[in-house]
């Protein structure tokens, strides 16, 4: 867009259509703020695109008078550099754009005036006024001339506007007034699938005050940010060279800053204002990833099959063959020689081998399986709480609620079961459609996601609303074609309804799964040899991790780092494998466990330098960021003199470990 063409006897009064920036002189006085022509993007900032905290415009158009003339500078082509995708007045709008959010006015102005751009046609300036004033009547007309033309997206926006006007006059209490805008500009606008939020908007009638409607309607008034918030809204109707997204040169410095991270293979270190910089691309030192065992646990006499470490870090507890599980506190030193390894624990009235572990929110109770009970322990005594015996089958899955409130277990008797927190069975889900062999909650308390085996179809009428993706058709080798067997499934549940949102045929064994953090993703252990990354919002399966072994064991991956941006798991080749999650790029193969099956892994919540993994070594591995060469590692057991201690005991250092090229 660009500023209108002085001649010699007038002032700006139409707009240029050269196609490009011809000289001229433009004659600007500093004294002066105004041509007339207001232009903002509607910032709060004491200075931002030319509007002072109150949305009254500081400047006009951006153009105002100088003692000295400007001249206009005329460059060959369009583009910017010698790159076809970047148009140069795109780039300069940007550019004024920044520079009134950051406060420099006048630079924007003489930038406005010498490359021939203007930042905003007149009519966004005065579209903008008329949402952060509340004249709605005049707001409105405004949107075709925004380039708002789709008759879809002009119904859309008009019911934005009409919703926001409705609101106010709910929160100012003129009832009669708000009664008419939801007949007259909310009902005719509406799409069907906007009714539901329309008969919503009409419940709001019924609040008994103004705190009341913006509680429920979650909205903070017209005082508040929420006029700020529409325009933010109608821009997705908006063209956007019409009207240029806020802050635009901001949000493609950030988004190039998540594209460098989403390139660094092994980024695992917070974001500090302090360190970054516009000048260098984001890299992350390879030497600072957790690749090398700064501690090894020896206690458990048989094989350790799972390790899970408390929410705040600080303590870890394992499952064995051996019948017990054993909570170690691992010292908060950030040097591994100086850091105590505490057995705090051991927990020994198991029956049976231990397989599922679970801390509580709060880690006050940490929950077992072996077989088909599920024991609960007070982390602070190492007292037997509770033993619950409901499950017919092995207990496969532990799982405590995002929110504290209880936690959950699955079993291949084909039953899950909600618990409170004093073990005390609040919902059975029975006869489900697979013996569940692991089970996780998403953080947002919205879906359980099973895995399973020996799949049997739910009747017809309750698959009706199932996404269910059937197996595929293959040939029998005469020529017939059969469906493949649908023995193994991922199932994903809607957790406050029950009801089952996808159905996914899978042909290997499926033996563990776990959520990221962000709900996002379900991370799920296939044999043979692979694990699957499933996208949770698009139902899809996003990627596949491959190069571990797993043919017979039971093996739980992980997710891990900063952001969960890292996949990790066991093997039945001895090592652990690391991945990098949004590529697929397999990162490190790390050795050290003995012979047989790395069983599970686990990434410390609070320090995400720091990883524990166990084995059918018996012992359990602590990984962290490389030491100094020299730096001994130190490996911790109970001595034989202390067979039976069921109390705290520290555990012994039984020999120094020399750190020898990465190896033990």
């Amino acid at each position: 867009m660009r500023i209108p063409e002085p001649d010699n006897h007038s002032n700006l009064s139409s707009y240029d259509s050269v196609p490009e920036a011809g000289p001229s002189c433009v004659t600007l006085d500093k004294a002066s703020h105004s041509n007339g022509i207001n232009k903002e993007n509607g910032h709060s900032a004491p200075v931002s695109n030319g509007t002072t905290s109150n949305g009254s415009p500081t400047v006009g158009n951006g153009i105002a008078k100088h003692s000295s003339s400007i001249t206009r500078v005329s460059l060959p082509g369009t583009t910017l550099y010698d790159d076809p995708y970047l148009d140069r007045e795109e780039f300069v709008r940007l550019v004024i754009q920044s520079l009134r959010d950051v406060g420099y006015v006048e630079s924007a102005t003489t930038l406005e005036a010498e490359s021939g751009y203007s930042l905003e046609a007149p009519v966004v300036s005065e579209f903008r006024q008329h949402i952060l004033r509340g004249t709605w009547a005049d707001a409105e007309p405004l949107l075709v001339e925004l380039g708002v033309t789709d008759p879809d997206a002009l119904l859309d926006a008009r019911f934005l506007i009409g919703k926001q006007k409705y609101l106010e006059l709910l929160e100012a209490r003129k009832t009669t007034a708000a009664l008419q805008v939801l007949r007259n500009d909310l009902a005719p606008y509406s799409t069907m699938s906007e009714q539901g939020e329309l008969h919503a908007l009409s419940s709001l009638m019924m609040c008994s005050d103004p705190q009341d409607l913006r509680r429920r309607a979650s909205w903070d008034g017209a005082s508040g940010t929420s006029r700020r918030q529409l325009l933010d809204d109608l821009q997705h109707y908006t063209p956007s060279s019409t009207m240029i997204p806020q802050r635009s040169c901001s949000t493609l410095l950030a988004q190039s800053r998540e594209y460098q991270r989403y390139r660094c293979l092994y980024h695992n270190s917070p974001v500090d204002p302090s360190s970054a910089s516009l000048f260098s691309d984001h890299t992350c030192d390879k030497e600072s990833f957790p690749r090398i065992t700064t501690t090894i646990l020896e206690v458990h006499s048989d094989e350790v099959w799972n390790v899970a470490w408390s929410h705040d870090g600080v303590r870890l507890a394992s499952a064995s063959k051996d019948k017990t599980a054993i909570i170690w506190r691992i010292g908060l030193e950030a040097e591994p020689s100086s850091r105590d390894c505490i057995v705090e624990f051991i927990l020994r009235d198991h029956p049976y081998p231990v397989g599922c572990l679970a801390w509580s929110l709060d880690d006050s109770i940490l929950s077992t399986s072996a077989d088909h009970l599920i024991l609960l322990w007070n982390t602070k005594t190492g007292a037997l709480m509770k033993t619950l015996e409901i499950h017919a089958e092995t207990v496969s899955a532990l799982v405590w609620l995002p929110d504290g409130s209880g936690f959950m277990s699955g079993s291949l008797d084909r039953k899950i079961i909600l618990w409170d927190m004093e073990g005390e069975p609040r919902e059975s889900w029975n006869d489900i459609a697979i013996r569940v062999t692991d089970a996780a909650v998403t953080p947002d308390v919205k879906r359980l996601v099973a895995v399973g085996m020996g799949y049997n179809p739910p009747p017809a009428l309750a698959r009706a609303n199932v996404r269910d993706a059937s197996p595929p058709i293959v040939s029998n080798g005469n020529g017939n074609a059969v469906p493949r067997s649908p023995e193994n499934r991922m199932i994903i549940y809607d957790l406050k309804t029950g009801q089952v949102e996808l159905s996914v045929h899978m042909e290997g064994e499926l033996t563990s799964v776990k959520i990221s953090e962000d709900s996002r993703y379900a991370l799920i252990n296939h044999a043979p040899d692979e694990i699957h990354l499933w996208d949770l919002e698009e139902f899809r399966l996003a990627r596949k991790f491959t190069g571990q072994r797993q043919g017979h064991h039971v093996i739980r991956s992980c997710f891990g780092g900063i952001d969960g941006n890292f996949v990790i798991s066991g093997s039945e080749d001895c090592n652990v494998y690391v991945w990098h999650r949004d590529t697929g790029t397999l990162l490190e193969v790390l050795e050290g466990h003995g012979l047989g099956s790395v069983n599970s892994v686990a990434w410390n919540p609070r320090n995400k330098r720091m990883f524990a993994s166990c084995s059918d070594d018996n012992t359990i591995r602590v990984w962290e960021a490389p030491v100094s060469v020299g730096e001994p590692l130190r490996g911790f057991g109970i001595s034989a003199s202390e067979p039976e201690m069921i109390g705290k005991g520290k555990g012994k250092v039984k020999q120094p470990w020399a750190y020898n090229d990465g190896g033990l």
